[in-house]
């Protein structure tokens, strides 16, 4: 049986009736928001079931776009998140949607890039301001934000664990826990690491200069 903290029963502090629908609509948006990295052109919410249904009455896309803005859930200017993004130059669309076999409150987030670059990420809110993001890119895998979180895009290739788990010892971090992800073997896969420590920005630009990194995302969204 799960033990339930106080935050789990309580909720956060946040902006909006809902913790599901509003904190950890806002959560899953800043995680699209630190894997994209900035320079947003536009945003397409997919939104499953609960979501899809009650999104304008509960403020689910003020906060999910104030996510993909870098908000936190208790910042004021989620309410004024529409005319910020439209500020930044982002559209954004928001359409129900079925998503299948899903949680209830889900969406599927399409971020297009100015240099056309284009980024998914499917996620659901699960109560108390809790998320759990199941795939990215197509890529099924599963992490909730709960620790700092660093997510690597690489090559499967023999040696890259090791050379991140090297560089982040180096930094004296520690990590909670680890999972890879991949298409098939020496095909693109993503690695997943969970850290009980705070991840210093040079490892990060350390991890990036490995060979067989595309891309690292460092995702600590806890307020």
């Amino acid at each position: 049986m799960k033990d339930f903290s106080m935050f789990d029963i309580v909720g956060p502090n946040m902006i909006g009736p809902s913790s599901s629908h509003t904190a950890g609509a806002c959560r899953l948006g800043k995680v699209a928001h630190k894997i994209a990295g900035g320079s947003i052109k536009e945003v397409t919410f997919l939104l499953h079931g609960s979501f899809g249904k009650t999104y304008r009455g509960h403020g689910t896309d003020k906060a999910l776009l104030g996510g993909i803005l870098g908000f936190d859930p208790d910042d004021e200017r989620i309410k004024y998140a529409f005319q910020l993004a439209e500020k930044e130059g982002i559209s954004f669309e928001f359409i129900e949607k079925d998503l299948g076999d899903v949680h209830p409150n889900t969406a599927k987030i399409i971020i297009q890039k100015k240099d056309d670059n284009c980024i998914e990420i499917l996620g659901s809110s699960i109560g108390g301001g809790n998320i759990v993001v199941t795939e990215i890119n197509g890529l099924e895998l599963e992490f909730t934000g709960e620790y700092v979180t660093l997510i690597i895009s690489h090559i499967d290739k023999p040696g890259v664990i090791a050379k991140v788990s090297s560089i982040l010892a180096e930094y004296h971090v520690n990590i909670a826990f680890m999972r890879v992800y991949r298409h098939g073997k020496g095909q693109k896969a993503f690695m997943i690491i969970e850290t009980d420590d705070a991840i210093e920005e040079k490892a990060v630009k350390d991890i990036k200069c490995v060979d067989e990194v595309a891309n690292a995302y460092l995702v600590s969204i806890k307020s």
